[in-house]
């Protein structure tokens, strides 16, 4: 069958140059069930009947992601989601057969490589008679802006991106069920991590050993789960004064400072778990300073609560690492909100743990507090110390769901 817009099932006639539908297999499990994904979408629509927005076209990984349940793999093409008052479609390359509709809460239209335009085309096909298309202004980039424009004439663009990161900072009971599975087995990737330092053990094996632990434990706790980009960053010496600095060869040394980052990401959501830890012996000034930095974080901890705006617990935080003349280390923010985020994808802007944010954390949100310092190489106490739990924020204060220890007294690690 061919429809007037050149739609065609899979496999049948010449016109399956521009679109198709492949509908290949059964829907695939998810953690959230229907209703959680109906509500998103109701959520959205509500938005976009407020503000006169006939359609709404993501394209961004988070936002695909949150909305439709399905977390696409670009390599160089175009994926989106077009959500009207009453459909709900997921665009997707032929490369993915059908994989983005068992995945999808939705339909999903399928286009090939065979025509350079054929990504337009599925979007015209999805927005007949659209005046007002809503698009994510901090994530279309100028090309594709330029494209739509020639592709959609007299269609206004309006902004749907920040309206859309605000819904998702507030997270759904199911959302966060999930998210304390992926912290869970965070913990787990730490204590593997833990078990494989010591003098002599390259930076790579130890990662590999927690990467391991963590993805044998997703694929044992979900009865269908999809295994992308769960991760271990673990850096010693100086490799621990940046944050998101690298796995490399380099081997541990006894009297190492080490930091620990587990990643477990699963169906999009992505938690962390971050540790300073040393490798056989400490120094006293690195006992100090990590000392220091314990003592930042479990006042942290006390200030995340339902009210508390962001930059009031970054002021606060600052002082106490300026009374140790220290806050001239301090290299970034104090916590970030979690969900559908990644190291290469999204961020929830407007829950930061920084200074110029004024947010005040509210029943539903989940952050992380994560201070850290870095002493430059060739001082004494030299290197980076982070520790990292997450939150969940509650009514009445916050729920710390991290289990892996912090601190000199647990994370001095002898070789084995």
């Amino acid at each position: 069958m061919v429809d007037d817009n050149g739609v065609v099932e899979m496999g049948m006639g010449d016109d399956m140059d521009r679109l198709l539908t492949w509908h290949n297999g059964e829907r695939a499990f998810s953690p959230f069930s229907d209703a959680e994904m109906d509500r998103r979408q109701a959520e959205l629509r509500a938005h976009m009947q407020l503000h006169d927005i006939d359609a709404s076209l993501f394209t961004s990984y988070h936002n695909i992601c949150y909305y439709s349940g399905f977390m696409y793999c670009a390599f160089g093409r175009n994926y989106g989601f077009v959500v009207t008052n009453d459909n709900a479609t997921t665009i997707s390359a032929g490369i993915d057969g059908g994989q983005p509709w068992r995945m999808t809460h939705g339909d999903n239209i399928t286009y090939t490589d065979w025509r350079k335009d054929n990504f337009l085309h599925a979007v015209k096909h999805l927005t007949p008679g659209v005046k007002r298309l809503g698009i994510e202004f901090d994530e279309v980039s100028l090309d594709l802006r330029d494209q739509l424009e020639i592709a959609l004439p007299g269609v206004e663009f309006v902004d749907i991106g920040q309206a859309t990161m605000w819904m998702r900072t507030i997270k759904s009971a199911e959302e966060i069920t999930h998210i304390r599975t992926l912290t869970r087995i965070a913990d787990l990737g730490g204590q593997a991590c833990a078990d494989a330092i010591g003098a002599g053990v390259p930076e790579h094996e130890v990662a590999l050993a927690s990467t391991g632990a963590m993805v044998r434990e997703i694929a044992n706790s979900f009865p269908f789960v999809e295994l992308m980009d769960t991760w271990t960053w673990f850096q010693s010496g100086i490799n621990t004064d940046g944050a998101h600095n690298p796995v490399t060869n380099k081997k541990i040394e006894s009297g190492d400072i080490l930091s620990l980052n587990c990643f477990p990401m699963v169906f999009g959501y992505y938690v962390a778990l971050e540790r300073t830890l040393f490798c056989d012996t400490v120094s006293d000034e690195h006992l100090r300073l990590w000392n220091v930095n314990v003592e930042v974080h479990e006042r942290g901890l006390e200030l995340i609560k339902p009210g508390a705006r962001c930059a009031d617990i970054a002021a606060e935080l600052n002082d106490i690492y300026r009374s140790y003349d220290l806050l001239k280390h301090r290299s970034f923010g104090y916590g970030h909100s979690f969900g559908v985020l990644c190291h290469y994808y999204g961020r929830e802007a407007g829950v930061e743990l920084r200074e110029d944010i004024k947010t005040e954390l509210q029943p539903g949100m989940v952050v992380s507090m994560e201070p850290m310092i870095m002493i430059p190489e060739g001082q004494p106490g030299a290197g980076g110390y982070r520790e990292h739990d997450i939150l969940v924020v509650g009514h009445d204060g916050a729920e710390n769901i991290t289990g892996f220890p912090y601190g000199p007294e647990h994370n001095i690690i002898p070789s084995s």
